[in-house]
């Protein structure tokens, strides 16, 4: 069998890994994706490729004296007429107008198409059933208040699990009183005045409850969140520079206050996976959290982030 020469192997490798790259690449993002469009390679993606594939080859031919001759050897042999003056002065003719062609390519005005806007709040897959969802945690039932009355009462509130820990260390290291009293709040206070006086009005004790729902969330959303969207929601976590997209300013009025709780709880829950196709190319980076977070914990997180950016939800319409 006759050997194919390094010149060959240069040439279809360099084709090879281009195609691949170019239409390889987007080709099978489309069936990873099920998108109805390939996904493109950046083309600065496309030069680093290339670049480290002729590195490569350039490491290969120059390996040895004998490689580097037997890349040369066909070049030579065209220059000097070998495969015939035809052969010789098409390839001579091509290069130059390949060039000229590849710099025209680069440096032409083109007519561009105008860039999408994003779609902040993509929701042609949002349930309809969600719309008129409230958070259970923003206005508690007289039975959450009272089975809360009974427990501070009995200084046994059950707290979850992601706080209950840091709690009882407090507890034990401090000996308070009441068990509320690590929340050093005003409400809280006036809440265990009248505990302690056996005189509780229950908006008292649903305001001091309803501190405790917003220590949890904001301890969930330490938790979880924090890390992309930031101490104060405003979409600047120490992680956000690494997204090609960064997460949303929730303090600004164009975002949480512009929708329902409803939508803000399906987005949640859904992540970026649940996205429907308008919000290609961005997308979000936020996971489903439904596989990792209960619905009462992704609640309390959403009460936490609509208080931390000071904002309210829209109300849906007809609710008014």
């Amino acid at each position: 069998m006759r050997k194919i020469g390094t010149f060959p192997i240069v040439v279809i490798v360099l084709v090879a890994v281009y195609s691949l790259t170019k239409w390889g690449i987007p080709a099978f993002s489309r069936e990873v994706t099920t998108l109805p469009f390939p996904l493109p390679v950046p083309g600065t993606l496309m030069l680093f490729y290339m670049t480290l594939t002729v590195i490569a080859l350039f490491l290969m031919v120059t390996f040895s004296e004998e490689g580097m001759q037997d890349f040369l050897r066909p070049i030579k042999k065209l220059l000097r007429g070998g495969y015939g003056q035809i052969a010789r002065g098409v390839v001579l003719l091509a290069i130059p107008l390949i060039g000229a062609w590849q710099m025209y390519d680069l440096t032409v005005p083109r007519a561009q198409v105008p860039a999408s806007l994003r779609i902040q709040h993509p929701s042609s897959n949002f349930p309809v059933s969600f719309e008129a969802l409230e958070n259970p945690f923003e206005h508690r039932s007289d039975a959450d208040v009272d089975a809360f009355i009974e427990q501070a009462k009995s200084g046994e509130i059950v707290f979850i699990e992601q706080v209950q820990e840091d709690i009882e260390y407090w507890v034990d290291e401090w000996d308070p009183d009441h068990v509320l009293e690590f929340f050093a709040n005003d409400k809280i206070d006036a809440f265990l005045a009248q505990l302690e006086a056996d005189e509780v009005d229950h908006e008292v004790a649903r305001a001091a409850l309803h501190q405790v729902d917003l220590f949890e969330g904001r301890a969930l959303y330490a938790m979880n969140c924090r890390a992309c969207h930031g101490d104060s929601v405003a979409g600047d976590g120490p992680m956000a520079d690494g997204f090609k997209l960064r997460p949303i300013d929730f303090t600004d009025n164009g975002t949480v206050e512009t929708i329902v709780v409803g939508y803000t709880f399906w987005r949640v829950t859904n992540g970026g996976p649940g996205l429907p196709t308008e919000a290609t190319p961005w997308d979000s980076a936020m996971p489903e959290w439904k596989l990792s977070l209960t619905e009462e914990q992704r609640w309390k997180i959403i009460l936490a982030e609509y208080n931390l950016a000071q904002k309210t939800p829209r109300i849906p319409e007809g609710h008014e």
